[in-house]
């Protein structure tokens, strides 16, 4: 059965089937390199697939006009410039996509056409889930893991070999009865629950936030340091081989069975169909529990099973003959539009929330879906009373794709607020970022646990035995609203040997450890009010050039108003437009100032002795591997105590590296820089000597 062209598609003439495919050419080219390249797409799938769809249409009209640029042609998209290379030793190519059941059966018609076999020939194919990740090729030799490998263009992908040791359960070391070389392919991935979990801490701290797990799944991958991807949940799901020394099967089931046994996660959502029609009916199960799934799948694979085939068969210019992608049709609906409303995060980042007439998308009532932030609001230009599309596509949280055009007149724009609706402090957004803030901080209600964590933490004011469940529960019998309470929760005592659990000997060691902190140091104090962009080294920065509290407060007031108290802010060594800006934003709020007074009126913030002149002293320091003797924070504040800065990452600024045992990257990236490196031992033997 051949495929039947749109009318428009026979009707047109030559020269503007011409013109189309050269602006599909590079407009697929440019949605292939965003998706690809970047983890960042512009557009969905269904409507990337519908522009590949229609390329493909003019090209089986028009084959003289097939361009040497052309999408059929292409795949993946070049390797990014920051990685090194890695050539394939067989290429990783690209799947053709069917997107209904006749379109399936038409796969099979081919295949049966092409090797020649009868009506009566069974074809049995191997179907499975189609999960939405990034596609990556690991090598073996010794049966060790040497390499790995993004699909890149196909021919040449990246090297993210020091990045997928952190991808969790991969084995490093093949058993004894697999070949002694080995590539295992298939696609990294994140769950729906990682990737909501991710995206929350993402967007409370003003970072990026990923489209869908895809995208999150790539550009944790695909990071330059790789410590990055270890602080990222990434699983990888086995569908594929590319060189291999012994072949241990003849069908691709019984491959993969093999490869399972190796230690690979190959997935429980595949079956060994006798023919289309047994796929056919295995695609519309899965789909049916496509919403209940823990991870995004966005169709069905079907790959002819006997592999003496499957090298007959061969492959087109970026797809093999022997299988192809059954795809899903987007999970959308349309609906209304009720209200948006204003989350405020533990951080104090506005997260505008789009509050929906209840609709059944993907199998799943919907009523809320994000709208991300007043840049997305403005782009859609969404306002409550509209109808608006709405896509799970998967993804844990719903999002709002657009407005669907309607007959009538709309509401007035919706206008992004300036102030927190929680405690009604200014709201701001600083430069190039993408979160408007409450400056509220440690008296705005929505972040009042978070902030009394930060306060109460280890690099702040170090108060033992005051964790997170004790603030949640002091806080929510209203026994602690703000810093200064927490010194004044002695006058509970009696409160608090009431509750369960609480005996005077654990009571009284806790007010005696509160106790202890009315002192504390100045850096302490500052890092612990929590500011935006305030952290240990910038505090000791602050606490160094100001020599109080009551100092910076003044300055950061008069810096509201004064362009030249502004520029003596940022002229403070460490202290750049940012902090400063974040500094005049924290101390312009009156809820701020008067928190600061009353806290000040329960510690006696201490300044910090001058620092001493050292052989280190304005040396960037950087600490790199497992330390033996040290633990990394009092190697960090041997570094700070002889005047050096100690940086996370290693750069030409960079004039020590340490490296403790099993040092990676790191230190390959001084060596090649020609930054000092030294051992434990040695760095032990230097501060001994200052």
């Amino acid at each position: 059965m051949g495929e039947t062209l749109p009318n428009d598609a026979v009707a047109m003439t030559e020269s503007a089937a011409a013109a189309e495919l050269a602006r599909l050419a590079a407009e697929i080219a440019d949605h292939s390199r965003r998706y690809h390249g970047e983890d960042a797409p512009l557009i969905s799938d269904a409507d990337y697939d519908a522009l590949v769809r229609r390329n493909a249409e003019l090209e089986a009209a028009f084959p003289q006009l097939v361009r040497p640029d052309s999408p059929s042609l292409a795949v993946g998209s070049a390797p990014a410039a920051g990685f090194g290379k890695i050539v394939h030793s067989r290429p990783m190519l690209s799947l053709d996509n069917v997107f209904s059941d006749d379109e399936a059966r038409e796969f099979v018609a081919r295949v049966r056409r092409f090797l020649g076999l009868g009506d009566d020939e069974p074809v049995a194919l191997l179907a499975e889930a189609k999960i939405d990740g990034l596609s990556l090729s690991l090598r073996y030799e010794g049966r060790r893991l040497v390499s790995g490998a993004t699909r890149g263009d196909g021919a040449v992908g990246e090297d993210v070999t020091a990045n997928v040791r952190h991808v969790i359960g991969l084995p490093m070391v093949l058993p004894s009865d697999a070949p002694v070389t080995a590539e295992v392919r298939g696609e990294v991935y994140m769950t729906k629950a990682d990737f909501a979990a991710l995206n929350a801490r993402q967007a409370a701290a003003g970072a990026k936030v990923f489209a869908n797990p895809r995208n999150a799944a790539a550009g944790s991958l695909r990071q330059l340091d790789a410590s990055v991807t270890a602080s990222r949940p990434l699983g990888f799901l086995a569908h594929g081989w590319g060189e291999m020394g012994a072949v241990p099967a003849t069908t691709q089931g019984g491959v993969m069975a093999a490869i399972g046994d190796w230690g690979f996660d190959i997935g429980a959502l595949r079956a060994s169909c006798a023919d289309i029609e047994a796929a056919l009916a295995f695609t519309r199960e899965i789909e049916a529990r496509r919403a209940d799934l823990p991870f995004d799948i966005d169709g069905v694979v079907y790959k002819v099973e006997r592999l003496d085939w499957q090298a007959r068969l061969g492959q087109v210019a970026r797809s093999p003959r022997w299988a192809v992608a059954h795809k899903f049709a987007a999970e959308q609906a349309e609906t209304i539009l009720l209200a948006i409303d204003i989350q405020v995060g533990r951080t104090g980042a506005l997260t505008p929330v789009a509050r929906l007439q209840p609709v059944t998308v993907g199998g799943v009532v919907v009523t809320n879906a994000t709208l991300h932030n007043e840049d997305e609001i403005a782009r859609l230009d969404v306002r409550p009373g509209d109808r608006v599309r709405v896509q799970r596509a998967g993804d844990v949280i719903p999002q709002v794709l657009g407005v669907v055009p309607v007959d009538a007149p709309r509401g007035a724009a919706w206008i992004f607020p300036d102030h927190c609706p929680v405690c009604g402090s200014t709201a701001v957004r600083e430069a190039e970022a993408v979160v408007r803030r409450c400056t509220g901080g440690l008296t705005c209600p929505a972040q009042r646990d978070e902030r009394l964590r930060h306060f109460v933490s280890r690099q702040a004011f170090d108060i033992e035995g005051f964790g997170s469940e004790r603030i949640e529960l002091f806080a929510g019998a209203g026994l602690i609203t703000r810093p200064g309470d927490i010194f004044r929760l002695g006058d509970h005592r009696e409160t608090l040997l009431s509750w369960k659990g609480f005996k005077p000997v654990s009571v009284d060691k806790l007010l005696a450890a509160i106790e202890a902190r009315r002192a504390v140091g100045l850096d302490r104090f500052l890092f612990g009010l929590g500011i935006r962009h305030i952290g240990e080294v910038t505090a000791r920065d602050l606490a160094r050039a100001f020599g109080s509290a009551e100092a910076l407060r003044d300055a950061a007031v008069a810096a509201a108003s004064d362009p030249d108290a502004l520029a003596r802010l940022t002229e403070i060594n460490g202290i750049g437009p940012i902090v400063a800006e974040a500094l005049v934003d924290f101390f312009a709020e009156p809820h701020n100032l008067e928190t600061l007074a009353d806290l000040l009126g329960e510690v006696k913030p201490e300044p910090l002795a001058a620092a001493r002149q050292t052989a280190l002293t304005g040396q960037t320091v950087v600490f790199t591997g497992a330390l033996t003797t040290l633990t990394r924070d009092e190697a960090r504040a041997q570094a700070e105590a002889l005047g050096a800065k100690v940086a996370g990452s290693v750069s030409a600024r960079t004039n020590l590296l340490v490296a403790g045992a099993d040092a990676g990257s790191k230190r390959t990236k001084a060596e090649a820089l020609g930054v000092k490196v030294i051992d434990e031992a040695e760095w032990v033997a230097l501060v001994a000597a200052q």
